[in-house]
């Protein structure tokens, strides 16, 4: 079999609270003495972009930081928009530099689309229109996320299948594409050739010991989240003038939460239950995608590091 030419990168995913973040930061210390691989963290994740959205997104802090530098965090301003386009140009640009400096990319997140976006590419689309958001952003308050979803079906039964119908972000998505331009999203992928990635990508996915377990794991991190100030945080973010409740940023898993409750609609007990909640349907979510991750190496978490190890090291030996 030929050796693959294209320069090794690490994708390390895995669902919300799974603990990727501990183990990517024990990998980057442990890989050079015992793998031969000097590792650099890229984040792949939707919302610690962000900046001034620190403890919602579970950010590293600071010390975190200087221990293990992630690139591609507070990269914009919450009402910026951000694309998985925009993130796959960045993500490469980001691995060249690291690659050029001698180190192997090594890929934490969990936002599966910016996955699949870096190893197959994207299909060019209609530019986003603020008219049509906005007219999509006040069907999705009258009418809910399920309304547009089935109006997705209708029109596009491909992607609904694909898309879940508590993702209304990316259903918005597709219809906006539909109203831009007449053709379903189903559609201007069939008709494109994706660019695939210029890396040789080795997939792992850390997966819980149980559902049970990690559904414990998103709790306590939550009520660490509200212990260390969440509700102020988005409490200062909803003082700009330029920020509202339509927009990615504060459509984000949690935020949108304590943003109601800020609203008055909610008590703190029925906040903390529904950010719970959503971020354990965002895990659900997750993991449906990952189970679809064929070829990708499974990680459980009481032997991820040295399972990583090894495979690095087989490879190091073996190439190709």
């Amino acid at each position: 079999m030929t050796a693959d030419p294209r320069p090794l990168a690490v994708c390390l995913m895995g669902p919300t609270a799974s603990g990727k973040t501990d183990l990517a930061i024990e990998l980057l210390e442990r890989a050079p003495a015992e793998a031969g691989v000097r590792f650099e963290i890229v984040s792949v994740d939707s919302a610690m972009i962000y900046r001034g959205m620190d403890i919602g997104t579970a950010k590293p802090d600071a010390g975190t930081l200087a221990r293990a530098p992630h690139r591609l965090i507070d990269l914009v301003d919450p009402a910026e928009s951000y694309s998985a386009g925009r993130f796959r140009r960045d993500a490469l640009a980001a691995m060249d530099e690291i690659r050029a400096a001698g180190r192997v990319p090594l890929l934490v997140g969990g936002t599966m689309f910016y996955f699949r976006a870096l190893a197959q590419g994207l299909a060019e689309l209609p530019e986003a229109d603020a008219g049509v958001r906005a007219a999509l952003d006040a069907e999705l308050a009258a009418h809910g996320a399920a309304a547009l979803h089935a109006q997705l079906a209708a029109i596009d039964p491909v992607a609904a299948a694909r898309i879940h119908p508590n993702d209304p972000q990316r259903v918005q998505r597709a219809l906006e594409v539909w109203r831009l331009s007449g053709r379903t999203l189903s559609d201007w992928h069939a008709r494109q050739h994706l660019a695939g990635c210029p890396y040789r990508l080795l997939n792992f996915v850390l997966l819980p010991a149980d559902r049970g377990l990690l559904h414990a794991r998103i709790e306590q991190r939550f009520d660490r989240m509200l212990a260390c100030g969440f509700i102020e945080e988005v409490a200062r973010l909803r003082a700009r003038a330029d920020l509202h409740p339509g927009l990615p940023a504060m459509r984000a898993v949690g935020y949108r939460q304590v943003w109601e409750h800020l609203d008055g609609l909610t008590d703190r007990t029925e906040l903390r239950q529904r950010g719970i909640q959503a971020t354990r349907q965002y895990a659900r979510r997750q993991l449906t995608w990952l189970r679809g991750e064929t070829g990708a190496v499974p990680l459980a978490p009481a032997t991820a590091v040295n399972t990583v190890l090894r495979t690095l090291g087989a490879l190091r030996d073996h190439p190709g």
